[in-house]
């Protein structure tokens, strides 16, 4: 109950509130904190199996800006497939389709929609690269398994490993 009681405090989407009204969410669906699935219009938005929202994703299916204007707000479907990764601060707009195995990299506005599998960014979105491609990117860097996090306990003695072996600008990987 108190959960439920700081979320509420916090912001953060009511879920089961949503799915009532028509919002739909397949299997293994997770999602950050500060998330917002346009509870207007949430029944147009459709979110796959295995999908990941990182912090702060907004999903609109409705756009107001053309209400002054002609009167009418445009709508959309909003179809996010299996697979999907959905990083932090991304803004997806009314008639967008996230396609199966594809990223959306942290900060973009997808204003229009992403093929399977690849990877996309920026404002507006453009496609960056494939998932392959993607992944060779990162065969090289540093590895770092899970005791190199708070979950797996981290020492201090790791954190300051970890420190070292990512100076100079280098990115490395955590499991």
């Amino acid at each position: 109950m108190l959960k439920k009681i700081m979320d509420k405090l916090r912001g953060e989407p009511n879920l089961d509130k949503l799915k009532k009204i028509g919002l739909k969410v397949g299997e293994n669906f997770t999602y950050g904190r500060y998330c917002f699935f346009d509870p207007s219009h949430c029944f147009l938005i459709s979110i796959a199996n295995n999908v990941t929202f990182s912090t702060r994703v907004h999903v609109l299916a409705h756009d107001a800006s053309t209400k002054k204007i002609i009167g009418y707000a445009k709508i959309g479907l909003v179809k996010i497939k299996d697979n999907a990764f959905i990083g932090a601060n991304v803004t997806i707009l009314p008639g967008v389709t996230i396609g199966e195995n594809s990223i959306v990299g942290a900060g973009s506005v997808v204003s229009k929609s992403i093929p399977d599998n690849v990877v996309a960014c920026g404002n507006p979105v453009k496609v960056i690269c494939s998932i392959d491609e993607y992944k060779l990117k990162f065969e090289t860097n540093v590895k770092f398994e899970e005791e190199y996090t708070l979950r797996g306990k981290i020492t201090n003695m790791k954190k300051q490993e970890m420190i070292q072996k990512l100076e100079g600008g280098k990115i490395g990987l955590v499991r």
